[in-house]
């Protein structure tokens, strides 16, 4: 007896070994390169308002601290400079619990503040195109004008006329 072994058909593809979420996959994949390279070439992503404040504070009062004061000479550089220190250390130790305790304060602030920003650039622009838009006729006036003699083109804006004294 022989045994019957199924035909293939030369027109069917041969069954793969399949990854379910292979597409998942190779899109994680293509993101995290993606993230490492936004990383190499821009560093690393700024973190939250609070975090970036509390390093502005920690930069400033390093760079005060470390102040020479040519200003009050050599008798009272070390003393001016023990003064300043002690002063950074204060604000320091009251800015930094309200930078703790209100970690989302600052957050929305920065939002506020940028919300505010676009709003004024908004206006900002809105009043240059008002102010640079000239119409056609505009410009055939002023033409006009200057032909006929009775402007003196560039001088002020009022409606005087040049008078030539010659």
């Amino acid at each position: 007896m022989s045994e019957e072994r199924p035909v293939s058909d030369p027109y069917e593809e041969p069954a793969r070994a399949t990854d379910a979420d292979a597409w998942a996959t190779a899109c994680a994949e293509d993101l995290a390169a993606e993230k490492a390279r936004r990383r190499a070439e821009y560093g690393p992503r700024p973190g939250s308002a609070a975090e970036e404040l509390k390093k502005f504070v920690d930069t400033v009062a390093d760079k005060l601290s470390g102040l020479q004061s040519p200003l009050l000479g050599g008798l009272a550089g070390p003393t001016a400079q023990q003064v300043v220190r002690q002063v950074v250390q204060q604000a320091k130790a009251a800015v930094e619990p309200v930078i703790e305790r209100n970690p989302d304060v600052f957050d929305h602030l920065a939002a506020a503040g940028g919300e505010l920003l676009a709003a004024y650039r908004s206006a900002v622009q809105a009043q240059e195109q008002r102010w640079t838009a000239r119409t056609a006729e505009d410009l055939t006036r002023e033409g006009r004008e200057d032909r006929d003699g009775r402007r003196d083109g560039g001088e002020g804006t009022g409606p005087g006329e040049r008078i030539d004294l010659d």
